[in-house]
């Protein structure tokens, strides 16, 4: 009975034999990831009737021509883009320069010609009209300036001229006479290079540097020999107070607290502590400077303890003593934020910023196609992208430089000039050996072109000159974090722009920028992926396919699908670099839940679909063993100190 009914229902409804169903392609032709177009394809070659042997052959002929796709899902089941409404600010603004030259200042005929040929500066920007004269007169400042406005010569100018022209002359084994603390070693390096050029006249005036990572003996040796302005970070000069027998500081009449509120950030309160006890017990009268870009409590209660009647200088401030003070509108985004809430940032009006609402499965191929877009299309572009873990810098470095940088595709006949145009990555972050993040700082530095991804350790003061574009991979943990990341470009009125990547989910952030008197403008991510078309490497080739036309979204979409998979296969090629690729996603985990809790409702870890967000890390399946891979991470914002 059962075999009965079974024929009668294959049996077509005129009594004819079923039709065999047509043979279909193995579904590895195409991978799971096959698109609308393989499907089409696929049919219309099977309507004909093919000999077995013959489509076998096919087959494997389309297989070696076609990428091996894996990825099908790339586009579907993403959540939906909101629309974001907001309001224009008017964001608060300094200017940078002003028609006032150095010669102006009553400084040493020497230092001007310094000044001026070495540093190749005629006029003053706004921060140092009003700093130096503040400082030769002997007070004690609390200046709070945008990034990338001049600072470093605000102290260094006036200090210089004070100490060459003391009435017994300095002699180098009288120690420190200026202490100038910084929160990270190329923050270090680069005050030490900028005062050196300035005692190019005053040779007699020794300065020197101390920064973890550094041999200790040969501090102590240049120690002993004296150093006469010591610039270093809080965690290594704490170490030497304790444990350096000959460094003092009778003579010590300067101190200079720069990135004072970085300082804070990194956890050295208590240092700092510690070194304020050993100047006071040697030497109570000095002159204080504490310099900043955001002026939070941690840095008010420094300035309190530091600082003898201070002249307050803010430029931004200053600007907005105009006829019509800025309104304050937007308040409702950021009501659950803490005393920071009322802070408002001045930005360079040279720097462009913008935000783009990025699927978290297409984060990953999104990054992917701006690189290219502004580095190898576009060219002449100076790159750094933040990361928030010092593993996600070491993953995308690596993963990156495997599948951007070419390889023998490029070097092809009939493939685009485009394609042999090199990608030079770096990575910058607390992990590193000391000497290796020099060189990378020093490269980078020098450079006309390249990509740095690194973590918050560049983030704070780092003049790096002729970077045009900072992307934001990771939301930054507080607008005053966003506001030193974007300070990366745009320097000293050159101009700029800046790109934060967000999921759906944290749209939120954008409104909370706006409250803070930030104005960020959107990005389509389709606009950014359609650069894909310009690489012939993320092609998909077909046997009769037409050529491309335009921006097609479907060979957009194709493209896209292609260079996850390059980036899949690269990360599903060894053991060792799925451990690699589940190690950053760990530490991307761990960064997500140390967001503030004033942020939670924004990035909040159960907000993240963790299938999709292991697709931007190129693994194609969430991995279910994550508690192990990646637990000895530090926090959040934790480079190696010092």
């Amino acid at each position: 009975k059962q075999s009965g009914a079974l024929k009668r229902k294959l049996q077509s409804p005129h009594g004819n034999p079923p039709v065999k169903r047509k043979r279909q392609l193995s579904t590895n032709t195409f991978g799971k990831g096959a698109t609308e177009t393989d499907r089409r394809e696929e049919g219309s070659s099977s309507q004909k009737p093919v000999p077995k042997k013959q489509l076998t052959n096919k087959q494997n002929e389309s297989q070696k021509n076609k990428p091996f796709i894996k990825t099908s899902s790339l586009f579907k089941n993403n959540p939906d883009i909101p629309e974001i409404h907001r309001k224009e600010v008017q964001q608060v603004q300094e200017n940078v320069f002003t028609t006032d030259s150095f010669s102006q200042l009553d400084l040493h005929p020497h230092l001007i010609s310094t000044i001026n040929t070495v540093l190749n500066m005629c006029s003053m920007t706004s921060v140092q009209k009003q700093t130096i004269p503040v400082l030769l007169q002997g007070r004690d400042a609390l200046v709070r300036s945008q990034t990338g406005s001049g600072k470093t010569l605000a102290y260094g100018i006036p200090l210089v001229q004070s100490l060459q022209g003391m009435e017994s002359k300095i002699q180098r084994s009288d120690g420190p006479y200026a202490l100038v603390l910084v929160p990270t070693r190329e923050l270090a390096l680069q005050s030490f290079d900028t005062i050196q050029k300035l005692l190019k006249p005053f040779t007699w005036i020794v300065p020197g540097v101390l920064m973890g990572g550094e041999k200790r003996k040969s501090e102590k040796a240049r120690l002993r020999k004296g150093i006469n302005i010591l610039i270093s970070t809080p965690g290594r000069l704490v170490d030497h107070i304790k444990s350096t027998e000959c460094i003092h500081f009778r003579h010590t009449q300067w101190l200079i607290i720069d990135e004072a509120d970085r300082i804070l950030d990194l956890g050295f309160d208590k240092e700092m502590a510690v070194i304020l006890n050993a100047l006071n017990a040697e030497r109570e009268t000095r002159q204080n400077v504490l310099l900043s870009a955001t002026l939070t409590e941690g840095v008010t209660r420094l300035a309190d303890i530091s600082l003898n009647d201070p002249v307050s200088i803010s430029v931004a401030d200053e600007i907005q003593k105009g006829p019509e003070p800025a309104p304050q509108t937007d308040r409702e985004a950021s009501s659950s934020l803490n005393c920071m809430e009322q802070e408002n940032f001045a930005v360079p009006d040279t720097l462009q910023q913008y935000f783009m609402m990025v699927p978290s499965k297409l984060r990953l191929v999104t990054l992917a196609a701006f690189i290219l877009q502004k580095c190898k299309f576009e060219k002449r572009h100076k790159m750094i992208i933040f990361f928030s873990s010092c593993e996600q810098v070491e993953f995308y470095y690596e993963l990156l430089v495997k599948v951007l940088s070419g390889g023998s595709e490029s070097q092809q006949p009939g493939h685009s000039s485009l394609s042999s145009v090199s990608l030079q990555f770096l990575r910058l972050h607390g992990d590193m050996e000391q000497e290796e993040r020099t060189e990378v700082f020093q490269e980078f530095l020098k450079s006309k072109t390249g990509i740095l991804l690194c973590t918050d350790v560049a983030a704070r003061g780092l003049d790096l000159p002729q970077v045009t574009w900072i992307v934001q991979y990771n939301a930054p943990a507080s607008p005053a974090e966003y506001i030193h990341r974007i300070g990366r470009t745009a320097r000293i009125g050159c101009r700029g722009s800046s790109l934060l990547v967000l999921a759906p989910s944290e749209a939120e952030y954008v409104s909370l920028l706006a409250s803070h008197k930030i104005n960020v403008s959107e990005l389509k991510m389709e606009k950014v992926l359609a650069s894909l078309m310009k690489d012939v490497r993320f092609k998909l080739h077909r046997p009769r396919s037409k050529k491309s036309c335009g921006k097609n979204p479907q060979e957009v979409r194709e493209r896209a699908t292609v260079l996850q998979t390059k980036f899949e296969n690269h990360v599903h090629s060894s053991e060792e670099s799925v451990r690699r690729a589940k190690k950053a996603l760990q530490s991307f985990l761990c960064a997500y839940t140390a967001y503030p809790k004033e942020l939670k409702h924004i990035f909040h870890i159960k907000s993240l679909h963790l299938g999709h967000v292991a697709k931007s890390f190129g693994l194609r399946d969430a991995p279910r063993n994550l508690s192990g891979a990646g637990s000895k991470r530090k926090t959040k914002s934790t480079p190696k100190r010092s």
